[in-house]
């Protein structure tokens, strides 16, 4: 990594006897959104947290305070934080692969925190490129399990370019069932007219994914707040999204598909264009009755 990456996590990356130093780097940050302090409104300065006691009333000095599991209302069993950490697993500083599974059955949904995977030197390079390339080869993620950040945790490895993506997993209990989720969405069937529109809009928007492109609005919305508070100004009143009634459906998806006030459906045949339709009809028999025989029956190719 550049300079000024600091690894956040070195150890060992294992599969039967084929090992290498491997290390973690994080991949997503949010150390540059903007951040707020509270302060107190009357005099302006900064407020500072204190822990106080519910009963009491009176200020917990840090030293005095601990871990507690609520077993009832209001009962604790208190829990020292050296007996949490002594219950963490010994780390070995390896993540051990457990398993090969197929890059199409991975649910996204169980991923936490992605992280870059690199060699950690270059005596383990080798085997590190081995690894990824066989992986990208067989179209494979690998599953690994160590302890990372003083919890055992699920490791999901994948390459990427010319390293590999280490997301941590969340834990089955951890991710709620999408039936519950989606239970009350109405079971609706949409054909004809609208399904076509919307094929149309879904065609007309179909790009690549870049994420440069992607633009913070709520980071940029507070950032402009700031500014107009300190140029003593005020800022316009978004404007407030509309939603699409079932009756007035169609038309905002004809409306979308720049197809407002006008009709998809097929013009009609009038007796008019029908008698035009007949007369050229007739004509082009008329025309061929006075071919003459020669260029009738003359035989093509």
């Amino acid at each position: 990594m550049a300079p000024g990456h600091r690894a956040q996590w070195k150890g060992f990356l294992k599969v039967g006897e084929v090992s290498c130093g491997v290390a973690l780097y994080t991949a997503a940050s949010t150390a540059e959104r903007i951040t707020f302090n509270t302060v107190n409104k009357a005099t302006g300065n900064r407020v500072n947290r204190i822990f106080v006691d519910s009963e009491t009333e009176e200020p917990v000095p840090k030293e005095e305070q601990t871990k507690g599991f609520e077993i009832d209302d209001g009962r604790y069993i208190m829990i020292d934080p050296e007996e949490i950490a002594a219950t963490i697993p010994e780390s070995n500083k390896t993540l051990e692969i457990e398993a090969f599974v197929p890059c199409s059955e991975i649910d996204d949904v169980y991923f936490d925190k992605p992280y870059y995977l690199t060699p950690s030197d270059r005596v383990g390079s080798d085997a590190f490129t081995l690894l990824r390339d066989g992986m990208k080869r067989a179209k494979v993620a690998a599953i690994a399990r160590t302890v990372l950040f003083r919890r055992m945790r699920t490791v999901l490895i994948r390459p990427h370019g010319a390293g590999m993506i280490a997301n941590t997993l969340q834990y089955d209990y951890e991710v709620r069932s999408s039936k519950t989720a989606f239970e009350e969405i109405p079971k609706l069937k949409i054909e004809g007219e609208m399904l076509d529109l919307a094929k149309h809009i879904i065609s007309t928007k179909i790009g690549e994914f870049d994420p440069a492109t992607f633009d913070d609005r709520y980071e940029r919305a507070v950032a402009e707040l700031v500014r107009a508070k300190l140029e003593g100004r005020s800022l316009p009143k978004p404007k407030k999204v509309q939603v699409s009634k079932p009756n007035d459906l169609l038309a905002a998806l004809r409306e979308s598909a720049g197809l407002a006030g006008k009709t998809t459906e097929q013009p009609k045949r009038t007796a008019a264009n029908a008698n035009k339709g007949t007369g050229r009809q007739s004509a082009a028999r008329r025309a061929a009755k006075t071919a003459t025989p020669a260029a009738s029956q003359r035989k093509v190719g």
